[in-house]
């Protein structure tokens, strides 16, 4: 996506997080696991505190983080992560019978293929997340963007999406981005987008806290793979700030 007019972040009006207290049941859909931390980490922990259920369906297993790492072969790293989102979720505020993994594989989370319409596969992972929506019933959901740069993001949004355009009335929406600038965060958003920041210096360092538990992703950890991705202090600082930014649906 080119945004051919665009508007800096920091200029969205703030709220506290009071805002998020009317709600009564927060579903946080994440396309790998850390996706929950570092893109809504600070409103899990207002919600949690505030004994708002939040449950947390994790997309992919997150194995394409370290592809070539013989230590750590594909079963052994998906069970590291999962191990992580757990460790991270448990110093937010939510415990492990609130968490689902799909497992679909990192990189092919079924999405709509270019020009081809739905597929069978984009069909069925709606049905699976749509059966899952309705069983928590959720009145507040937080997805990707659906232009971040990462397949697996805009596949979260075009899921949600479509399970959503059946729901009557359908619950808020609130939109977050973990790539939307390519580096990590989102410094600039497109003109003509709803959007504002909450607050959550009073949790931030919770939120690190729960983002250092990632430590395949943090750490040398897996240090047999060159190629593995790491997150780097930049893209830490760029996602842990005193505000979280999110974008609405008119």
């Amino acid at each position: 996506m080119v945004l051919a007019k665009s508007v800096l972040a920091t200029s969205l009006p703030v709220k506290a997080p009071e805002v998020l207290l009317s709600f009564h049941q927060a579903v946080v859909v994440a396309p790998h696991p850390d996706d929950e931390t570092l893109g809504c980490g600070g409103a899990i922990v207002y919600l949690r505190q505030h004994n708002i259920s939040v449950q947390v369906l994790i997309l992919s297993d997150g194995t394409g983080s370290h592809p070539n790492s013989k230590r750590f072969p594909a079963d052994k790293l998906r069970q590291i992560r999962e191990d992580e989102v757990y460790a991270a979720l448990e110093i937010l505020g939510v415990g492990a019978d609130s968490v689902t993994f799909f497992r679909w594989p990192d990189t092919a989370v079924p999405r709509l293929e270019d020009n081809s319409g739905r597929t069978q596969r984009f069909s069925e992972a709606v049905e699976k997340c749509d059966r899952y929506l309705q069983a928590h019933s959720p009145d507040l959901i937080f997805v990707p963007w659906q232009y971040d740069h990462h397949c697996d993001h805009r596949a979260a949004w075009q899921i949600v999406d479509c399970c959503l355009q059946s729901w009557s009335p359908p619950p808020r929406r609130l939109i977050y981005s973990i790539w939307g600038d390519r580096t990590a965060g989102l410094a600039t958003i497109p003109e003509d987008t709803t959007g504002w920041r909450l607050d959550i210096r009073t949790v931030k360092d919770l939120k690190y806290r729960a983002a250092m538990a990632y430590k395949s992703q943090t750490t040398d950890l897996i240090d047999d793979d060159p190629e593995g991705f790491r997150l780097t202090t930049e893209m830490l600082n760029n996602l842990i700030q005193p505000y979280e930014t999110y974008l609405e649906i008119d």
